[in-house]
């Protein structure tokens, strides 16, 4: 199955009002990022143990680590958790960034260092949201 099913699938698992708002979210993230990589994680190891819930990600950045050692990852993810939904913008440097910047603006969130977890779109302010996606787009561009 390729990228673009399964990510319709996954989405198309989610009960409502989760399902709608992941829609949604997707059509907002590829406004952003139109022409981008997309990326469907299972949320399984290589030995096919779950080890987090299934993700979508968006576009594509080089991930450095301190052993020295890189990979490609994305930009963006979103993924369906038990109490609402999770966006993951990935490789800001500032782990603190996220929340200072957005944390007081977007409405009834938990912001950390990349990510903002949410019970669903209308608690939030949507615009700042895109503003923080944007944001972070922009802080993993080569």
């Amino acid at each position: 199955m390729n990228v673009r099913n399964q990510i319709k699938g996954y989405i198309a698992a989610q009960p409502e009002p989760k399902r709608s708002d992941m829609q949604e979210l997707h059509g907002i993230i590829l406004g952003i990022m139109p022409d981008c990589k997309l990326w469907f994680l299972d949320g399984r190891d290589e030995s096919g143990h779950v080890v987090s819930n299934p993700n979508i990600g968006y576009g594509v950045q080089t991930m450095n680590y301190a052993d020295g050692k890189n990979r490609e990852f994305y930009q963006i993810g979103i993924s369906a958790n038990t109490t609402g939904i999770s966006v993951y913008i990935m490789g800001i440097k500032d782990k603190k960034c996220l929340a200072e910047k957005y944390g007081k603006k977007i409405g009834r969130a938990s912001v950390t260092g990349y990510c903002i977890k949410f019970r669903t779109l209308k608690n939030i302010d949507v615009d700042i949201l895109v503003d923080a996606m944007r944001y972070g787009v922009e802080q993993t561009q080569p």
